[in-house]
């Protein structure tokens, strides 16, 4: 196993599991213990860990993880919805792109998209599109997050309120079991409504790890989605919420795509 997928791994193993000590990763991958203390050292530097005596854990409960650390979570999850949306688009589309990884990962599938305009407070997005000569991207201004790179505070409310575009594609922090969208701060929220308020379509866009996950500040349901994009089947509750509102679920399957709601669906 490559340096690179043995930490998305490990990550993936603490995530699910709690904490775990250094000596039974070396075990379970094979390896010396101080070639898994490089790794936890490294994803520990980049605040995606947390050292703990003997291991490493997550970092407190009620923050967000580091953007680097969000950017190898669920990464085929998030690639596997990023297909899907990218299917879902029209060219020469206009679109709103928020800030997150699934979004990020959504542009980076639209890369050969012929005649996009996009308007994004994701500069991981808009690099990403930059690799399309075809696309014109309008960036929101104001105080950039380095880590995250995006911005959400001061000179960037009311950026999207400036526009009107045919898609906007959103992530989410968490999803409550009522359905109610959590992020973790302020501004992400109001970013985020603003974004859903001045598109035709909208489209949240999120992996299985959000349902149920914790965060703090509310704002949105998903029953306000036009369709919501997802790599596994949401829980019963939310399912049953989205069906009543009229919205349209995509769920990645290996084989095609399961679609509920409204409208149909193929893997192309």
């Amino acid at each position: 196993m490559q340096a690179e997928d043995r930490a998305r791994a490990i990550v993936e193993l603490v995530r699910r599991d709690g904490f775990q000590a250094i000596d039974t990763l070396a075990l379970q991958f094979g390896v010396t213990p101080q070639t898994i203390r490089r790794d936890a050292n490294l994803l520990c530097d980049r605040g995606v860990l947390r050292r703990r005596h003997g291991g490493v854990d997550l970092p407190p409960e009620g923050e967000n993880l580091a953007y680097p650390a969000r950017q190898i979570l669920n990464v085929e999850a998030k690639r596997r919805i990023a297909q899907l949306v990218a299917q879902a688009i029209p060219e020469g589309a206009s679109l709103f792109l928020g800030i997150g990884t699934t979004p990020e990962q959504c542009a980076l599938a639209l890369t050969d998209h012929p005649g996009l305009r996009v308007m994004t407070n994701n500069f991981n997005a808009a690099l990403a599109l930059s690799r399309n000569p075809s696309c014109e991207i309008t960036v929101a201004g104001g105080r950039l997050r380095n880590l995250d790179r995006d911005v959400v505070a001061g000179d960037a409310h009311g950026f999207f309120s400036r526009f009107e575009v045919d898609i906007g594609i959103y992530g989410v922090g968490a999803v409550a079991e009522d359905g109610t969208l959590l992020d973790f701060n302020t501004d992400e929220v109001t970013m985020r409504n603003e974004l859903t308020q001045h598109c035709r379509q909208r489209f949240l866009v999120l992996d299985h790890s959000k349902f149920g996950r914790g965060a703090t500040v509310r704002g949105g349901n998903v029953a306000e989605a036009s369709t919501m994009f997802t790599d596994r089947p949401p829980p019963t509750a939310i399912a049953d919420r989205l069906r009543d509102a009229g919205v349209r679920l995509v769920v990645w399957s290996d084989d095609a795509v399961s679609t509920t709601a409204t409208g149909q669906a193929r893997r192309g």
